[in-house]
């Protein structure tokens, strides 16, 4: 860890920040939706988020590659101490999805950015160790924020969990603030730079990794939506217990699987991921009671801490030098339409009743399928092109 430079630790305490800001909050959403009168538009909260996030991508892509990742890192965090802050103004149904579709830009910036200063920063022979470090900094925040999150509102209330939520987001971007700039030629900002052509939205050398992170975002869609209801339906009273669970068993994953796709390869390495992920859901599905909801959390746990990392570092194997922006842009476009679509199908087939919810982890189920059946037909293409080229 020692070999790893202060940008590093500056970027990755910075991420566990803004992660424990925005997941801080996602536990109560569904009843502060309700409360609203709402309670049948679950779905949109994941789902209009991430449309925003994704929207974004292309944008904050081209920007990390042309005016520089820190500025483009900063415009996001900035975004999320704004929103979180109207949070508690929020007397509609609209009102209140307006500001989910608007937090959406906040993830949209500010996670492209420092993937693409965080491989900047990395040599390719550590880069799945590293990302495995970032990553573990991810899952605190995401497992942290989510945990803690359900303990203040219970006790102090919603409106002073939004500004929580808002201190840690100010924490994040005063770290944020140290960064030293990793691209070695940045542009002044100009509104011609917001033109964006489709080379600017789509980078093809990382559509393996992002076409995986798809497929395998449908189970977090999935997941981010049932899994505060679940824990009410077994009796645990913190509605952010998964993700505290979760965070636990992925952390020591994270630093693991890191240096063992360095040594087996990525695809490989997802191979192994994504039947543990396929295994999650269907424990999530079969979930009845405290102790199949503990062990469902330790699955995802860990199936994710294998993929993460693992994707992470694949994309960034895959992405040209001159191109990590669009190509951490791309990866991430991945991400939020998977967790858009994974969350979205919860509105036709999950009907806030236990019993429905086998049949919104089937969907995360098949999709997990689908990745492995591309990932082995990957793996057998690139054989036989290494046969081929062989003397």
């Amino acid at each position: 860890m020692k070999d790893l430079p202060k940008n590093f630790w500056l970027l990755s305490f910075s991420l566990f920040f803004f992660m424990v800001s925005f997941n801080a909050i996602i536990p109560e959403l569904n009843q502060f939706i309700t409360q609203l009168g709402g309670e049948n538009s679950k779905g949109l909260i994941i789902t209009l988020f991430t449309i925003s996030a994704a929207i974004s991508r292309p944008f904050s892509g081209k920007l990390s590659d042309t005016i520089g990742r820190k500025k483009v890192i900063l415009f996001g965090g900035a975004i999320a101490i704004i929103i979180t802050l109207l949070y508690p103004l929020s007397l509609s149904v609209y009102f209140f999805l307006t500001l989910r579709f608007l937090h959406g830009f906040a993830a949209g910036f500010l996670p492209t950015g420092a993937t693409a200063l965080v491989t900047d920063i990395l040599p390719e022979n550590k880069r799945g160790y590293g990302m495995g470090i970032w990553g573990v900094f991810i899952s605190l925040g995401i497992g942290f924020g989510q945990y803690a999150g359900s303990m203040i509102a219970s006790q102090y209330g919603l409106n002073n969990l939004f500004f929580f939520a808002t201190a840690f987001a100010v924490i994040s971007i005063l770290l944020q603030l140290g960064l030293k700039e990793t691209l070695a030629q940045t542009q002044t900002f100009k509104f011609s730079l917001l033109k964006i052509k489709w080379k600017d939205i789509i980078e093809p050398s990382v559509i393996p990794s992002a076409l995986v992170m798809f497929l395998t975002a449908i189970c977090s869609g999935i997941v981010f939506v049932i899994v505060p209801d679940l824990a009410h339906f077994v009796g645990i009273e913190n509605k952010g217990s998964f993700f505290g669970i979760y965070v636990l068993s992925t952390i020591v994953i994270r630093l693991a699987s890191g240096r063992i796709s360095d040594r087996i390869g990525r695809a490989n390495m997802m191979i192994i991921s994504v039947s543990m992920l396929a295994l999650s859901m269907l424990l999530v599905g079969i979930t009845t009671d405290i102790h199949s909801f503990i062990l469902a959390a330790i699955v995802f746990g860990v199936a994710t801490g294998l993929s993460s990392p693992t994707l992470f570092a694949w994309t960034a194997d895959l992405s040209d030098i001159d191109r990590r922006g669009v190509g951490s842009g791309t990866m991430f476009i991945a991400l939020e339409l998977g967790i858009m679509i994974g969350s979205y199908s919860t509105m036709f087939i999950y009907n806030n009743q236990l019993n429905s919810i086998w049949q919104t982890t089937f969907i995360g189920i098949a999709s997990c399928l689908f990745a492995l059946v591309y990932l082995i037909f990957h793996q057998l293409k690139k054989r036989k092109i290494k046969q081929l080229n062989k003397p």
